[in-house]
C-alpha cells in the first residue's frame, strides 16, 4: 500500500503513531477509510451550507464576517457569498438594524447566555432596501468570540400581520361605526317612545274626557223606558263606546308598563280591603250576563300594591264574565307555599294547554274567527303579565276546554292583621238600594260631563247640585253640606278635584265622603288621594261602579 504522501495525512500518521512501517501496515486501510467518511461528512455539510434554503454565516465578533452561504447573499442582494464578509462595521451595518449599538448588545447576551433565538431585526441590501429577518446566534465554545447565525426571511409574515392589523383596524372602526349607529337608532327610538308617552299622556285626558261624557249619557239613556228600536241602538252606542274606552284604557297602561312607569307602592292590606270592591264591582256585571258570582274572603293580610294588584284581578274577573256562558264564577284566596294565592275560578269554555301562553301575547284572542265574536281587544293578560313582572308574583293558570279555568298570582302575606282603614270602603256591597234622595254635589270644569252625571245620578234619584269651583259649589250649596262629593281630579287653574274637597270638609267642619273621577294615573295623583281617603274611579267612568262606590259610600 502507498505511503501517504497528503502532508495532512502524514502528520495525522505522526500524531497516531503509525509512522512505523509495521504500524501503518496493520492500520493504514482503517484509517484510510475513516478519513474518506469524514470527507464525506464534510462534503455533505458543505452542500447544505451551499444549498439551504435560510440564510447561514460565522462571524468574528473582534473582526467581521468569516462565511456566508448563498442564501444569505441573495438575501442581502449580492450574487457571490464573498461580496458579504464584510468587516466588523459593515456587518453591524448590514446585519443588524441598529447598526453597532445594536450589534454590541447582541454580543452582551451572547457572551452572558450563550445563544440567542427567534431574534428579529433587518438586513441592509445592496440596493439599501431592507427585509425583516429572525435569527438563532450560537456563540461557538472552542473559539472565543465567534458566532454562527442562522437567518430566515419573515418579511411575508411581517406583511401578513400588517395586513391582519389594517383588518383588525379597518374591523374594530366599522365596529365602532356600526355601534355609534346603533346608539343614535337607540337613541332615536327612546326618544320617539318618550315622545309617544308625552303625547299619550296628555292626549289620555283629551281623549276620555268626551268618552266619559258619552258613556254617562248613553247609560242614562238605558235605564229609560224606550221604544224597542231605540233601545236597540242605545245597546249599540253602548257597545261600541265599550270598545273604544277599553282599547284607549288598554293601550294607556301598555305604554306606561311598558316604559317602567309605574313603580310598586306596596303597604299592608286586609284582604277583604282587595276583594271587597271586586266583588261590588263585577256582582251587577255578573247578574247581567245571567252567571253566579262567589267572593269568599278570609282573615289574612297581604303586603301588595293594592292598585296594581287590583288591576290584575280585576282583568281576570273580566275575562271570567266576559267568557263564561253559563255556570258561576269564584273569585277566593287559600294559602300556598308561604304565600297568598288569589285565584279567580269559572265555569267557561276552557282554553287547550298548547295555547296556554300565547294568551299573554298583546292582541291574542284564541278560538275568534269573525270580528263580530270578539270581545275586547286582547290586551288584558298582556297587562297582567306585565304588572306580575313588575310585583314580582307568579301568575298561575290551569284549564281545561269545556270545563273551565282557573287564573290565579301569588300575593306575599303580611304578619299580623291590621284594623279595618276608615277610608276603604265595605267589603260587601250594601243591602238595598241608599241612592234616592241623597243630596250630592258633582264638580266638574267640563260642562258637558257636569250635564251628563246630573242627569244620571237624577236618574237614580239623586238630588244633584254641580259647580264648576270652590266658589260656585259654596254658593249653590246654600250654607248646607252635600252627603257625597263626587270630584273631576282636575279642575281650572290648576286646582285639582282633591284640594276643593278638602276645603269642604273644613269649611263645614265634616268629613264629608267623595269620590274622585280622573283620567290621570300618576303616582303623584294617587298619593294624594291617599291623603284625602277617597276612593278613585278612572275614566271613562263605568255607571255599575259608581254606582256601587255611591252605595256603599251612603249606606254606611
Amino acid at each position: 500500500m502507498a505511503k501517504p504522501s497528503d502532508p495532512r495525512q502524514q502528520a495525522l500518521a505522526g500524531l497516531l503513531g503509525l509512522t512505523n512501517h509495521s504500524v501503518r501496515k496493520s492500520h493504514y486501510p482503517e484509517l484510510a477509510n475513516r478519513l474518506e467518511e469524514l470527507e464525506a461528512e464534510r462534503n455533505r455539510y458543505k452542500w447544505l451550507f451551499e444549498n439551504a434554503v435560510h440564510g447561514i454565516f460565522q462571524a468574528s465578533l473582534a473582526h467581521g464576517m468569516r462565511a456566508a452561504n448563498p442564501a444569505l447573499a441573495r438575501m442581502l442582494g449580492y450574487r457571490d457569498p464573498q461580496d458579504v464578509l464584510f468587516n466588523l462595521t459593515d456587518l453591524a451595518n448590514h446585519l443588524y438594524g441598529g447598526g453597532a449599538v445594536e450589534l454590541a448588545g447582541i454580543a452582551q447576551v451572547l457572551q452572558r447566555q450563550g445563544r440567542l433565538q427567534g431574534y428579529e431585526t433587518q438586513l441592509l441590501r445592496k440596493d439599501g432596501s431592507r427585509i425583516d429577518v429572525q435569527m438563532n446566534l450560537l456563540l461557538r465554545p472552542d473559539e472565543d468570540g465567534v458566532v454562527e447565525g442562522f437567518v430566515a426571511d419573515i418579511t411575508e409574515r411581517k406583511l401578513a400581520q400588517k395586513r391582519l392589523q389594517l383588518l383588525n383596524d379597518e374591523l374594530e372602526q366599522r365596529v365602532t361605526e356600526r355601534t355609534n349607529e346603533l346608539l343614535e337608532a337607540r337613541d332615536a327610538a327612546q326618544a320617539a317612545n318618550r315622545s309617544k308617552d308625552k303625547y299619550l299622556a296628555a292626549a289620555s285626558h283629551d281623549l276620555l274626557q268626551p268618552l266619559n261624557a258619552a258613556r254617562l249619557l248613553i247609560s242614562t239613556l238605558r235605564e229609560r223606558q224606550l221604544p224597542v228600536a231605540e233601545h236597540g241602538l242605545v245597546e249599540r252606542t253602548h257597545q261600541a263606546l265599550e270598545g273604544a274606552e277599553e282599547l284607549l284604557t288598554d293601550l294607556l297602561d301598555i305604554s306606561r308598563l311598558d316604559q317602567a312607569a309605574i313603580k310598586p307602592d306596596i303597604d299592608v292590606y286586609r284582604l277583604d280591603e282587595v276583594l271587597g270592591p271586586l266583588a261590588s264591582e263585577f256582582q251587577p256585571v255578573a247578574e247581567q250576563a245571567g252567571l253566579a258570582l262567589k267572593v269568599r274572603s278570609s282573615d289574612y293580610a297581604v303586603s301588595t300594591d293594592l292598585r296594581l294588584l287590583t288591576r290584575i284581578l280585576r282583568n281576570f274577573l273580566s275575562n271570567a264574565c266576559r267568557y263564561t256562558e253559563r255556570g258561576r264564577i269564584v273569585l277566593g284566596a287559600r294559602r300556598h307555599a308561604g304565600c297568598l294565592r288569589l285565584a279567580v275560578w269559572d265555569t267557561g269554555r276552557g282554553i287547550a294547554e298548547d295555547r296556554l301562553e300565547s294568551i299573554f301575547l298583546e292582541f291574542n284572542q284564541l278560538d275568534v274567527g269573525r270580528a263580530a265574536d270578539r270581545k275586547g281587544v286582547g290586551l288584558g293578560l298582556a297587562i297582567v303579565e306585565r304588572i306580575a313582572r313588575i310585583l314580582d308574583y307568579p301568575v298561575t293558570v290551569r284549564s281545561q276546554p269545556g270545563r273551565g279555568s282557573m287564573f290565579a298570582i301569588d300575593v306575599p302575606l303580611a304578619t299580623g292583621l291590621p284594623a279595618p282603614a276608615n277610608d276603604q270602603l265595605p267589603a260587601l256591597p250594601v243591602a238595598g238600594n241608599p241612592l234616592p234622595g241623597r243630596r250630592l254635589l258633582v264638580l266638574d270644569n267640563e260642562l258637558s260631563i257636569l250635564q251628563s252625571m246630573a242627569d244620571l245620578l237624577g236618574q237614580w234619584g239623586c238630588t244633584v247640585l254641580t259647580a264648576t269651583d270652590q266658589a260656585q259649589a259654596l254658593d249653590t250649596l246654600q250654607g248646607q253640606a252635600p252627603e257625597l262629593i263626587v270630584a273631576d281630579y282636575h279642575l281650572d287653574h290648576g286646582v285639582t278635584g282633591c284640594e276643593v274637597v278638602k276645603r269642604l270638609r273644613e269649611h263645614y267642619g265634616r268629613a264629608i265622603p267623595a269620590v274622585i273621577i280622573t283620567a290621570d294615573r300618576s303616582d303623584q295623583c294617587r298619593r294624594q288621594l291617599q291623603r284625602l281617603g277617597a276612593p278613585l274611579l278612572n275614566k271613562p267612568v263605568k255607571p255599575g261602579k259608581l254606582r256601587a262606590v255611591l252605595s256603599q259610600l251612603l249606606g254606611r
